[in-house]
C-alpha cells in the first residue's frame, strides 16, 4: 500500500552566521490514511522541523533535501501553485499555542470563513452555515453565539477546538498536530484527544501527532518514531515501543516521570501563610453609567494555611480561580477576607510596607520566555531584584548571581547571555534564580513545568524539592499536571469555578478522593 504521506531521507539544515547547521538528518517515516503516527522527542530533536518540511514552511534560511511525497506528488522543490493548493486544504496543521496562531483582531467566524473562501469559494450564508457546523462538530457549546467572539474571549480549550475546526474546514487528508494539548488542563486534554481520534475515524484522515508526552502517545498513536538530535533512533508499533524499548534514549523518555515525594514538614515549622474566607469577585458593569449588574465569582470563601518547608498543590481546570487566588495573596489584585503572612494581615499594609512583602513573596510563571525580558542578559534579570530591594548588603552582584546560578544548575559563565540563547529548561531555571536570589519565604509556582519536556520536568521538580529543604521554603504549586503535583505537594486543594471542592493530605486525596470532580480529574490524568 502506498503511503498517503511518505518522507524519505529528509535532511534539513539552517544557515547561521554563514554556516549550515544540521537540524534533521536522514529522517524517514510514513503516514497512511486512517492511521495515527507519533513523532516523539525532547525540544530540539527535530520533530516540528520535520513536520513543517512536508509543505515547505521552514523559510529561506532552511536547506532541505530528500523526498517528501503527498499522494504521490513531490513536495520538496514543488512550485508555489501546488504548495498553496495542498497547504491548509489537503495537509492541515494544529499548533501548540492557539492564542498566538489565531488573529486577535478578527472574530472566530471571520477566521474560519477566510479559509473556506480561499480553498472552497464559500461566501455569505453558505460560509456561515459551514462555520457553525464546524464549531458544533468540534464540541463548542453555544456555537452560534461563539462565532462572533474574539480569541481572548474563549478559554484555552475552546481556542484549541477552534484551531481544530480551522484545520478540518477543508476536509484534509493529513492532519498534523504539533503539541496541541501541552498547555491544557487534564480533562480538556482528554476531550481534545478523544475529539481528534473520533474525527480521524469519521473522516479517514491520516494524523501525524507531535509531542513530548508519552502518556498521550500510548493513548492515541498506532506507530511511534522516537527522535533525538535530528535522527530517528527507534520506530515501531506503539505497544512494542512501550513494552520493549530498544534504544537507551527511548528508555530514558519512558522513565522520565516525576516520582517520590517532598521531605516531611518539621513538626515545629512556623506558619508562613494563612487565608481565611478569601474572596475575589469581579464586577460586571453595563450601561452608559457603568452600573454593576452582577459579579464574576472568581474565588469564594477560600481558607488554608502553609508552613515553612511545606507545599500546597492547587489544581483545577482553567477558570477555576487558581491563579486569581495566587494574585490576591500577593496583593496584585483586590480581595476580601484575611491574608495573613508571617503573622500579619497584609491586606492592611501600606504601599511602603508591601515593598518588603515583594521580596519575601516571589512568583515563577508558566512561560519563562514570556516572563523574561528579551533585552536583558541573564545577569541583569537575576540581579534586578537585588537592586530594587537592596538585599545584597554591599556584596559584588556578579558574585551573588554566580552563586544562585550554580544553586539552580546554571553555568555562571553564561550570565551575560540573553534568554533566547538558553533552552526552555534553562530559562525556567533563570526564572527560579530570579526569585531565589531574594531569599523569599514563600514561592508561588504557577504552572512552572507544563511547557517543559518530561526529562526537564523531572529535573525542575528535583531542584525545587532541594531548594525547599535547604531554605525551608513554603510553596504554592499551581498545576494541571496531577503527577507533578503529587511529587511536589504535602497538601492539595482542588478548585472548581472559584470554589474549593476538596482539600487535604496529598496521599489521602489521591488514594481516596471524596468528590466526583476530583475523581474525574484523576481519571483524566491516567
Amino acid at each position: 500500500m502506498t503511503a498517503l504521506l511518505d518522507v524519505k531521507d529528509l535532511q534539513v539544515s539552517f544557515r547561521q552566521d554563514g554556516q549550515l547547521v544540521p537540524a534533521v538528518r536522514g529522517v524517514s517515516f510514513a503516514v497512511n490514511r486512517g492511521e495515527t503516527v507519533a513523532l516523539v522527542g525532547e525540544s530540539g530533536s527535530g520533530k516540528s522541523v520535520s513536520a513543517l518540511s512536508t509543505v515547505s514552511l521552514l523559510g529561506d534560511s532552511a536547506r532541505v533535501s530528500g523526498s517528501v511525497t503527498y499522494d504521490g506528488q513531490q513536495m520538496i522543490g514543488a512550485d508555489d501553485t501546488l504548495l498553496r493548493k495542498v497547504r491548509g486544504n489537503d495537509i492541515s496543521f494544529i499548533f501548540q499555542e492557539p492564542m498566538t496562531s489565531l488573529n486577535p483582531l478578527h472574530t472566530i467566524e471571520k477566521q474560519l470563513a477566510e479559509s473556506l473562501a480561499l480553498h472552497q469559494g464559500l461566501q455569505g450564508a453558505e460560509a456561515r452555515a459551514r462555520v457553525l457546523s464546524l464549531l458544533e462538530q468540534v464540541g463548542i457549546n453555544d456555537a452560534e453565539s461563539r462565532m462572533g467572539a474574539y480569541p481572548h474571549q474563549l478559554s484555552g480549550g475552546q481556542r484549541q477546538r477552534v484551531m481544530i475546526a480551522m484545520a478540518l474546514a477543508n476536509k484534509p487528508d493529513i492532519l498534523i498536530a504539533d503539541e496541541p494539548t501541552t498547555a491544557l488542563d487534564v480533562t480538556i486534554q482528554a476531550q481534545i484527544l478523544d475529539l481528534l481520534k473520533d474525527l480521524k475515524d469519521q473522516m479517514g484522515m491520516g494524523l501525524l501527532f507531535i509531542t513530548h508526552d508519552l502518556g498521550i502517545v500510548r493513548r492515541i498513536a498506532d506507530r511511534v518514531f522516537v527522535m533525538q538530535k535530528g535522527v530517528v533512533v527507534e520506530e515501531g508499533p506503539t505497544a512494542e515501543i512501550f513494552d520493549n524499548p530498544q534504544h537507551p534514549y527511548t528508555r530514558k523518555l519512558l522513565s522520565a516521570e516525576p516520582t517520590g515525594s517532598p521531605e516531611p514538614v518539621a513538626e515545629d515549622a512556623p506558619e508562613v501563610l494563612r487565608t481565611d474566607n478569601l474572596k475575589v469577585w469581579f464586577p460586571i458593569q453595563k450601561g452608559l453609567l457603568r452600573r454593576t449588574v452582577g459579579h464574576v465569582q472568581a474565588v469564594n470563601d477560600t481558607s488554608f494555611s502553609v508552613r515553612a518547608g511545606e507545599t500546597l498543590g492547587i489544581v483545577g481546570e482553567s477558570g477555576s480561580g487558581k491563579t486569581t487566588l495566587a494574585l490576591a495573596i500577593m496583593r496584585l489584585i483586590g480581595s476580601e477576607g484575611e491574608v495573613t503572612f508571617r503573622g500579619e494581615d497584609v491586606r492592611k499594609w501600606s504601599t511602603r510596607q508591601l515593598r518588603k512583602l515583594r521580596a519575601d513573596m516571589q512568583i515563577v510563571f508558566q512561560d519563562p520566555f514570556g516572563s523574561l525580558s528579551p533585552r536583558m542578559t541573564c545577569f541583569q534579570i537575576i540581579s534586578e531584584g537585588l537592586a530594587i530591594h537592596k538585599v545584597d548588603k554591599g556584596r559584588d552582584r556578579r558574585e551573588v548571581v554566580a552563586e544562585v546560578m550554580q544553586e539552580v544548575g546554571l553555568d555562571p559563565l553564561t550570565m551575560d547571555r540573553y534568554p533566547h540563547e538558553f533552552s526552555g529548561g534553562q530559562r525556567q531555571r533563570i526564572a527560579i534564580a530570579r526569585a531565589m536570589v531574594l531569599r523569599p519565604k514563600l514561592l508561588v509556582l504557577d504552572e512552572p513545568t507544563s511547557a517543559l519536556d518530561m526529562t526537564v520536568q523531572v529535573q525542575i521538580v528535583d531542584l525545587l524539592r532541594r531548594l525547599q529543604v535547604k531554605y525551608g521554603l513554603a510553596y504554592l504549586f499551581i498545576s494541571h499536571d496531577l503527577k507533578v503535583v503529587r511529587a511536589m505537594s504535602h497538601k492539595v486543594m482542588v478548585m472548581k469555578r472559584g470554589d474549593v471542592v476538596e482539600y487535604g493530605d496529598v496521599d489521602a486525596l489521591y488514594d481516596n478522593p471524596q468528590t466526583e470532580y476530583t475523581r474525574t480529574l484523576l481519571q483524566a490524568a491516567g
